[in-house]
Protein backbone atom coordinates (compact mmCIF):
# COMPACT_ATOMS: atom_id res chain seq x y z
CA UNK A 1 0.00 0.00 0.00
CA UNK A 2 1.33 3.44 -0.95
CA UNK A 3 2.66 5.51 1.92
CA UNK A 4 1.37 9.02 2.67
CA UNK A 5 4.46 10.47 0.99
CA UNK A 6 4.01 8.35 -2.12
CA UNK A 7 0.33 9.27 -2.27
CA UNK A 8 1.23 12.98 -1.98
CA UNK A 9 3.85 12.78 -4.73
CA UNK A 10 1.65 10.84 -7.12
CA UNK A 11 -1.43 12.95 -6.38
CA UNK A 12 0.56 16.08 -7.23
CA UNK A 13 1.82 14.81 -10.58
CA UNK A 14 -1.49 13.10 -11.36
CA UNK A 15 -3.31 16.40 -10.89
CA UNK A 16 -0.90 18.13 -13.27
CA UNK A 17 -1.28 15.40 -15.87
CA UNK A 18 -5.08 15.31 -15.62
CA UNK A 19 -5.40 18.27 -17.98
CA UNK A 20 -9.20 18.22 -18.15
CA UNK A 21 -9.55 17.69 -14.39
CA UNK A 22 -11.99 14.78 -14.65
CA UNK A 23 -10.11 12.60 -12.14
CA UNK A 24 -8.73 10.23 -14.76
CA UNK A 25 -5.71 10.14 -17.02
CA UNK A 26 -6.67 9.54 -20.62
CA UNK A 27 -5.04 9.58 -24.01
CA UNK A 28 -6.52 13.06 -24.49
CA UNK A 29 -4.69 14.29 -21.35
CA UNK A 30 -1.38 13.02 -22.70
CA UNK A 31 -2.08 14.56 -26.09
CA UNK A 32 -2.90 17.88 -24.40
CA UNK A 33 0.36 17.70 -22.40
CA UNK A 34 2.25 16.92 -25.60
CA UNK A 35 0.62 19.85 -27.38
CA UNK A 36 1.36 22.16 -24.45
CA UNK A 37 4.99 21.04 -24.36
CA UNK A 38 5.38 21.40 -28.13
CA UNK A 39 3.98 24.92 -27.94
CA UNK A 40 6.16 25.86 -24.93
CA UNK A 41 9.23 24.82 -26.89
CA UNK A 42 8.10 26.72 -29.98
CA UNK A 43 8.10 23.62 -32.18
CA UNK A 44 6.13 23.30 -35.38
CA UNK A 45 3.67 20.39 -34.87
CA UNK A 46 5.13 18.43 -37.79
CA UNK A 47 8.81 19.09 -36.96
CA UNK A 48 11.00 16.06 -36.20
CA UNK A 49 11.42 17.29 -32.60
CA UNK A 50 7.66 17.59 -32.09
CA UNK A 51 7.06 14.17 -33.63
CA UNK A 52 9.68 12.59 -31.32
CA UNK A 53 8.24 14.40 -28.29
CA UNK A 54 4.81 13.05 -29.19
CA UNK A 55 6.22 9.53 -29.59
CA UNK A 56 7.76 9.70 -26.13
CA UNK A 57 4.70 11.13 -24.39
CA UNK A 58 2.21 8.88 -26.13
CA UNK A 59 4.51 5.91 -25.53
CA UNK A 60 4.41 6.77 -21.84
CA UNK A 61 0.62 6.84 -22.06
CA UNK A 62 0.58 3.40 -23.69
CA UNK A 63 2.86 2.01 -20.97
CA UNK A 64 0.82 3.60 -18.18
CA UNK A 65 -2.45 2.36 -19.64
CA UNK A 66 -1.16 -1.21 -20.02
CA UNK A 67 0.23 -1.29 -16.47
CA UNK A 68 -2.51 0.61 -14.64
CA UNK A 69 -5.87 0.30 -16.34
CA UNK A 70 -7.15 -2.58 -14.23
CA UNK A 71 -10.78 -2.32 -15.35
CA UNK A 72 -9.78 -1.80 -19.01
CA UNK A 73 -11.93 1.31 -19.47
CA UNK A 74 -9.21 3.19 -21.41
CA UNK A 75 -8.63 5.61 -18.54
CA UNK A 76 -6.49 5.49 -15.41
CA UNK A 77 -7.58 6.59 -11.95
CA UNK A 78 -5.29 7.79 -9.17
CA UNK A 79 -5.94 4.56 -7.28
CA UNK A 80 -4.93 2.50 -10.31
CA UNK A 81 -1.66 4.44 -10.58
CA UNK A 82 -0.99 3.95 -6.87
CA UNK A 83 -1.40 0.18 -7.25
CA UNK A 84 1.38 0.21 -9.82
CA UNK A 85 3.53 2.51 -7.68
CA UNK A 86 3.38 -0.15 -4.97
CA UNK A 87 5.24 -2.50 -7.34
CA UNK A 88 7.84 -0.11 -8.78
CA UNK A 89 10.51 -0.58 -6.11
CA UNK A 90 10.95 -4.12 -7.46
CA UNK A 91 11.00 -2.98 -11.09
CA UNK A 92 13.97 -0.61 -11.38
CA UNK A 93 14.55 -1.35 -15.08
CA UNK A 94 10.99 -0.40 -15.97
CA UNK A 95 11.26 2.86 -14.03
CA UNK A 96 14.64 3.83 -15.44
CA UNK A 97 13.43 2.94 -18.94
CA UNK A 98 10.78 5.63 -18.70
CA UNK A 99 13.40 7.95 -17.19
CA UNK A 100 15.56 7.56 -20.30
CA UNK A 101 12.69 8.45 -22.59
CA UNK A 102 11.71 11.45 -20.49
CA UNK A 103 15.33 12.61 -20.31
CA UNK A 104 15.45 12.61 -24.10
CA UNK A 105 12.23 14.63 -24.24
CA UNK A 106 13.46 17.21 -21.72
CA UNK A 107 16.93 17.58 -23.26
CA UNK A 108 15.76 20.06 -25.90
CA UNK A 109 19.11 20.67 -27.56
CA UNK A 110 20.25 17.04 -27.43
CA UNK A 111 23.50 17.81 -25.60
CA UNK A 112 23.08 14.91 -23.17
CA UNK A 113 22.19 17.03 -20.17
CA UNK A 114 19.26 19.03 -18.81
CA UNK A 115 19.86 22.71 -18.12
CA UNK A 116 18.03 24.81 -15.52
CA UNK A 117 15.96 26.34 -18.31
CA UNK A 118 15.03 22.96 -19.83
CA UNK A 119 14.02 21.73 -16.39
CA UNK A 120 11.96 24.85 -15.66
CA UNK A 121 10.17 24.53 -18.99
CA UNK A 122 9.32 20.89 -18.20
CA UNK A 123 7.86 21.74 -14.79
CA UNK A 124 5.92 24.73 -16.08
CA UNK A 125 4.55 22.64 -18.94
CA UNK A 126 3.37 19.92 -16.56
CA UNK A 127 1.89 22.44 -14.14
CA UNK A 128 0.47 24.64 -16.85
CA UNK A 129 1.69 27.73 -15.01
CA UNK A 130 4.83 29.64 -14.12
CA UNK A 131 6.67 27.73 -11.39
CA UNK A 132 9.67 28.60 -9.24
CA UNK A 133 12.25 25.89 -9.83
CA UNK A 134 15.24 27.82 -8.47
CA UNK A 135 15.22 25.99 -5.13
CA UNK A 136 14.60 22.54 -6.59
CA UNK A 137 17.15 22.43 -9.38
CA UNK A 138 20.25 22.76 -7.15
CA UNK A 139 19.02 19.85 -5.01
CA UNK A 140 18.68 17.71 -8.14
CA UNK A 141 22.05 18.75 -9.57
CA UNK A 142 24.07 16.32 -7.48
CA UNK A 143 27.49 17.21 -8.86
CA UNK A 144 26.82 20.97 -8.88
CA UNK A 145 27.77 21.50 -12.52
CA UNK A 146 24.59 23.37 -13.43
CA UNK A 147 23.07 20.47 -15.37
CA UNK A 148 21.28 17.19 -14.76
CA UNK A 149 23.01 14.22 -16.32
CA UNK A 150 21.12 11.18 -17.54
CA UNK A 151 22.34 9.28 -14.46
CA UNK A 152 21.22 12.03 -12.07
CA UNK A 153 17.82 12.25 -13.74
CA UNK A 154 17.36 8.48 -13.75
CA UNK A 155 18.17 8.33 -10.03
CA UNK A 156 15.68 11.12 -9.27
CA UNK A 157 13.00 9.59 -11.47
CA UNK A 158 13.34 6.32 -9.58
CA UNK A 159 13.30 8.11 -6.22
CA UNK A 160 10.12 9.92 -7.20
CA UNK A 161 8.14 6.98 -8.60
CA UNK A 162 9.43 4.13 -6.44
CA UNK A 163 10.91 5.86 -3.42
CA UNK A 164 9.51 6.65 -0.01
CA UNK A 165 12.16 8.99 1.38
CA UNK A 166 11.14 12.63 1.88
CA UNK A 167 14.81 13.60 2.03
CA UNK A 168 15.69 12.09 -1.35
CA UNK A 169 16.26 14.79 -3.97
CA UNK A 170 14.08 12.89 -6.44
CA UNK A 171 11.07 13.53 -4.23
CA UNK A 172 11.04 16.98 -5.86
CA UNK A 173 11.66 16.00 -9.49
CA UNK A 174 8.23 17.37 -10.48
CA UNK A 175 8.61 20.44 -8.26
CA UNK A 176 7.71 21.33 -4.69
CA UNK A 177 4.55 20.18 -2.95
CA UNK A 178 3.36 20.10 0.65
CA UNK A 179 4.72 17.08 2.49
CA UNK A 180 2.22 15.11 4.54
CA UNK A 181 2.58 15.40 8.30
CA UNK A 182 5.14 13.00 9.65
CA UNK A 183 6.89 12.50 6.29
CA UNK A 184 10.19 13.69 7.75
Amino acid sequence: MASELQRSKITTVFGAMDVDGDGFLTEADFQALTDRWTKARGLAPDSPEAVRLSEIMMGWWTTLLAASDIDRDEKVSLDEVLLVVDQLAGMPDAVTGTASAMFEAIDENGDGRISREEYRRLIETWNGTATDTDTVFPALDLNGDGYLTADEFSQHWYEFWAGDNADAPGTWVFGRFDLPLGAR
